[in-house]
């Protein structure tokens, strides 16, 4: 075994054989193989954009106009890229991805962004957009942290956000909310945002640019800010007033020792130019959070915090610029060099995946321990991140998948305990941090506690971390993979802990990626590299839920409302997307599955929509960045994934035939 492939081989008949040496499987194989080849930067890593909706770009030009210090030729190339992502021939509004339906708090954003960019408010698309938002309910009805950037800049009154006050950071860790009961983007985003609640920030908003028109009863007078839940979200309801009523008499000295600790706790993990988290929101929350607690703005931290979310600006061809909401080279560069693994032995290419790994070597985490060890203070660190540099908050799923290809390409080389001490630092750190079900998160253990989720703050939904079934399936992977007679117990497991998680249709959802098809293919590559029998049941049922979904070109496709409406999973309209196709067909080879007719159309599919750059494309967005929230658009995945499938499908058949 030599990849993140099965442990058994089907054999192919002739005809496939044949198939597979076709010059179309091959000129397509080698397109895809140069193409990915010459994206390798110098050091041996690789990095596509990660493109989410328009709230982060619009969130940019209201980050400037907050600080006073405005681009204005970065503000209008943003505004640009605003303007071209609007539906104006539908709903008139901004959707969370590519082809969804308008969402109100998108909307709100990028109207406000390109106001204050200076669009005139009777331009044609600022009329469909407010026509459409107040047909919505007006700004009043969007989201949270929608409403907090409205307050921030004197929108809305206080009392239509949450009451998040900065005396949260002297809760001991018994009490039912604390920091460190919630996921690591919640807490690096929630923990300098309180300083900026409590003490009332407001914008400097220099040009005066205000929204009053988007609301259907003026902003002071709106008595209907919080949606009323269910009882555990109307006592916290409750509580959120008593605590706004109670604010006006904290005493002084307490609000600054809260704000002093809020600051100790942000301030170590800037994190440098990768910025607090290597996530957008914490950045410039921490940003705003110091020049309103009086940091000069030569301040170092405040440069360097600065000079992090600059970073993430993409300037494109067109003139056009957007804002990323991180990076993803880990994660970009161990599937593309899990792909390339199966394209070629020749030189060029192994040195290009050897390369990756010294890369690799220089990310891991070994020293510091970060808030992980909340949970597992014993453990010693062993993983990487999901970007670049992120040492407090390593990422299992990453670090499943590279530990593995450390593994791979060390018996490869001949050298298996070339990277052993690397492997097994990675392979402890995650097993240290498997959560009681047996399950895996991405970045926590036991991150359930789920009745956070009721809090006014979290309507989103997506403030807890809790296990996955394709973090797990990838963790089962890397562990049937590495082998390690003293990992059998926790590997059996999750092994449990996924077999409890298929659907009654035989479908695996995902949560971080576009949905259904891409967790059944998370599960069942871990079941069989697990060592599981692809005859059982589990694994059956899944392969027959996939050939289901199947559309009449060949190929697969899932739309994000599948995580809105069940009944969509597996479907996209019959549109099918090469990123989809791919899962789908990795799946099936994973459990043995290269003769049947539903991999052959799959292949075809595939071959007829390479693109001329060796690439292949769709505009859809392909993951979420949390579920019904907020969606991210790899732009890697119809780069490897596609390259991978049909990569690992020729060397399926021709190891049959040998």
């Amino acid at each position: 075994m030599n990849s993140f492939t099965p442990k058994t081989a089907a054999v192919a008949t002739d005809d496939l054989l044949q198939a597979a040496k076709g010059s179309t499987l091959d000129q397509v194989i080698e397109r895809g193989r140069a193409a990915l080849l010459a994206r390798q930067h110098q050091d041996g890593h690789w990095c596509f954009e990660l493109e989410s909706d328009c709230t982060i770009t619009a969130e940019y030009i209201l980050m400037m106009h907050f600080m006073d210090d405005i681009d204005d030729v970065l503000q209008e190339k943003m505004a640009r890229y605003l303007r071209a992502t609007q539906v104006q021939g539908g709903h008139g509004g901004w959707p969370q991805y590519h082809g969804g339906d308008i969402d109100l708090s998108c909307t709100v954003k990028a109207y406000y962004a390109l106001k204050a960019a200076g669009d005139d408010p009777e331009a044609e698309h600022m009329r469909i957009a407010r026509k459409a938002i107040l047909a919505h309910g007006g700004a009043a009805k969007a989201n949270v942290f929608t409403r907090i950037l409205l307050a921030l800049f004197e929108q809305v009154p206080w009392r239509a956000t949450p009451y998040v006050p900065v005396e949260i950071m002297l809760l001991p860790r018994w009490f039912p909310f604390h920091i460190d009961k919630i996921s690591y983007w919640a807490r690096t985003t929630l923990v300098p945002l309180t300083i900026l609640c409590s003490l009332k920030a407001k914008a400097a908003n220099p040009r005066k640019v205000h929204i009053r028109e988007l609301f259907v009863t003026p902003p002071e007078q709106e008595r209907h800010y919080f949606v009323r839940g269910g009882l555990l979200n109307r006592s916290f309801l409750v509580l959120d007033k008593l605590g706004r009523l109670c604010d006006r008499f904290i005493p002084k000295s307490l609000r600054q020792r809260a704000v002093n600790k809020a600051v100790d706790w942000f301030m170590p993990r800037l994190n440098g130019e990768d910025g607090i988290g290597a996530i957008f929101p914490p950045m410039v929350n921490s940003l705003e959070a110091m020049a309103l607690l009086g940091y000069p703005e030569d301040h170092p931290a405040r440069q360097t915090c600065r000079r992090s979310i600059q970073k993430l600006v993409v300037h494109r061809p067109d003139g056009s610029a957007y804002c990323q909401p991180c990076v993803s080279p880990i994660w970009d560069t161990v599937w593309s060099a899990l792909t390339l693994m199966h394209t070629s032995d020749d030189a060029q290419t192994q040195g290009a995946i050897d390369k990756s790994i010294d890369w690799f070597i220089s990310k891991q985490e070994l020293e510091l321990k970060g808030d992980w060890a909340v949970r597992a203070p014993d453990l010693k660190p062993g993983g990487w991140a999901f970007q670049y540099n992120n040492a407090y908050y390593p990422d299992i799923d990453d670090t499943a998948v590279v530990a593995a290809l450390l593994h791979i390409q060390d018996r490869r080389r001949g050298e298996p305990g070339r990277h052993r001490l690397n492997i097994d630092r990675a392979a402890d750190w995650m097993i240290g941090l498997q959560s009681k079900n047996g399950g895996f998160a991405a970045f926590d253990a036991d991150n359930t506690y789920y009745y956070l989720n009721a809090i006014p703050f979290a309507d989103h939904g997506a403030l807890l971390d809790p296990p996955t079934e394709d973090v797990s399936g990838r963790v089962a992977a890397a562990l049937g993979v590495l082998g390690r007679p003293q990992d059998a117990q926790a590997l059996r497991r999750c092994i449990d802990y996924l077999h409890s998680t298929q659907l009654e249709d035989g479908s695996f959802w995902g949560r971080w990626g576009s949905n259904y098809i891409y967790g059944t293919w998370s599960v069942l590559a871990g079941l069989a590299l697990a060592g599981e029998d692809p005859r059982q049941p589990t694994i059956r049922k899944a392969v027959a839920w996939l050939r289901s979904r199947q559309h009449a070109d060949g190929g697969w496709g899932e739309t994000n409302d599948s995580y809105i409406d069940s009944a969509l999973r597996g479907t996209h309209g019959g549109m099918s997307t090469s990123q989809s196709t791919a899962w789908a067909l990795l799946a099936q080879l994973a459990v043995g599955e290269v003769r049947s007719e539903s991999v052959r159309r799959g292949i075809d599919f595939l071959l007829a929509n390479q693109q001329a750059d060796g690439f292949w494309s769709n505009p859809t967005h392909n993951a979420p960045g949390f579920p019904r929230v907020y969606y991210l658009k790899y732009h890697g995945y119809t780069a490897y994934f596609p390259l991978w499938a049909l990569s690992r499908y020729r060397q399926l058949l021709q190891s049959a035939a040998a």
